[in-house]
């Protein structure tokens, strides 16, 4: 097993695979692993998701994906790929038209199973436009929706069935001299989705595009994308990740990109460093933290910021931290890389913090 150290984190060397474009992002190979949502405004009312697509890409989003479930979505799909500030990927189901209309409409890239076009000469068609203006397929399986001959053949949802499925579709695909491919294999259930994903990861070279579908809100579902598309970067596996949460998708967008940040994969804006609190907090931390917190959104450059309870171990143990605070009995220390720069008091302990990071950002 081959190991390599990014920062502080211990991680697998990342998994060899193909390199394609989504647009301007580079997908696989040495790229960055991009971070991907789906807009959930109507794909028809193009303003109203270049509106939504903008707060993505605000927040750090790198691909954007757009239902297109019939020919209004297409008219609607043209105006959004002329104006986003991101690659637009059309999703797809079963109706090649609405493939070929997407690819017109300047899609960057298809999420689209050719085995669910049941007639060969209309995959031929995609495929062969698709190929002509080189834009990446993506197949994507998913545990709650395999072929019936698959859950037949398997019982249930397996590691082995939803690999099978990837590879029907990737044959399809491979026959027509096309590998312009990124996977994906997802599941609601964390472990069914490492075991697909590390299966295939053995088999193929093509980039996989990671996440736990239908995870939830907010709450259980960051939980759950944290441990499972985690786990997988944590192995080098993945190449694009996209959080699923019941909401709106920038929440997304901020979860996947602190994932990435939280393995050290990738620079995003502040990180936040703050203590759980112990019986030698004398301040109230907890809002203090969150008032760091809300501050800290409008920085895009990376920076680290403490916020410690206890002047004892508080700068030494956020000694990597930029800068930061540590609180006392009705004053606190501010302090930078672990060096105390001054004592203050407790109702000018934030007051000072920010000024100090403001300095730092310049």
């Amino acid at each position: 097993m081959v190991l390599w150290y990014n920062k502080n984190v211990l991680i697998m060397k990342r998994r060899k695979t193909i390199q394609l474009h989504i647009g301007s992002v580079p997908v696989g190979g040495d790229a960055p692993i991009a971070v991907q949502s789906m807009t959930n405004t109507p794909t028809q009312d193009a303003e109203k998701t270049l509106a939504q697509i903008g707060r993505l890409a605000a927040a750090g989003c790198d691909i954007v994906r757009c239902a297109v479930p019939d020919e209004d979505a297409v008219t609607g799909l043209k105006k959004i790929c002329e104006k986003s500030p991101l690659p637009v990927i059309a999703d797809i189901h079963f109706d090649y038209r609405l493939a070929l209309g997407a690819l017109a409409a300047g899609v960057a890239g298809l999420r689209l199973n050719p085995g669910n076009i049941t007639e060969q000469e209309k995959v031929v068609a995609v495929v062969e436009k698709a190929k002509g203006n080189n834009i990446p397929i993506r197949i994507g399986v998913n545990g709650g929706s395999l072929p019936k001959d698959l859950l037949a053949k398997y019982g249930h949802p397996t590691p082995e069935a939803l690999v099978e499925a990837a590879w029907q579709h990737i044959h399809i695909l491979e026959k027509l001299d096309y590998r312009n491919i990124k996977v994906s294999l997802k599941a609601h259930d964390v472990p069914l989705t490492l075991a697909a994903y590390r299966l295939l990861a053995e088999q193929c070279d093509y980039p996989l595009h990671v996440g736990i579908t239908e995870a939830g809100t907010v709450n259980s579902g960051i939980i759950k994308s944290a441990v499972g598309i985690g786990a997988l970067l944590a192995e080098g596996i993945g190449d694009t990740i996209r959080v699923s949460l019941t909401g709106d998708p920038v929440e997304e967008v901020r979860v996947g990109r602190e994932i990435l940040k939280a393995l050290g994969l990738r620079d995003y804006g502040p990180t936040l460093i703050s203590c759980p609190t112990c019986g030698r907090t004398q301040i109230n931390l907890e809002k203090m933290a969150l008032a760091v917190e809300e501050y800290l959104q409008k920085i895009t450059k990376p920076i680290s910021v403490a916020v410690m309870g206890c002047v004892v171990n508080g700068p030494g143990e956020a000694r990597e931290a930029d800068v930061g605070i540590a609180g006392g009995k009705g004053e606190g220390l501010l302090f930078r890389k672990g060096e105390i720069i001054k004592k203050v008091p407790e109702d000018r302990l934030l007051a000072e913090l920010f000024a100090e990071i403001d300095r730092i950002q310049g």
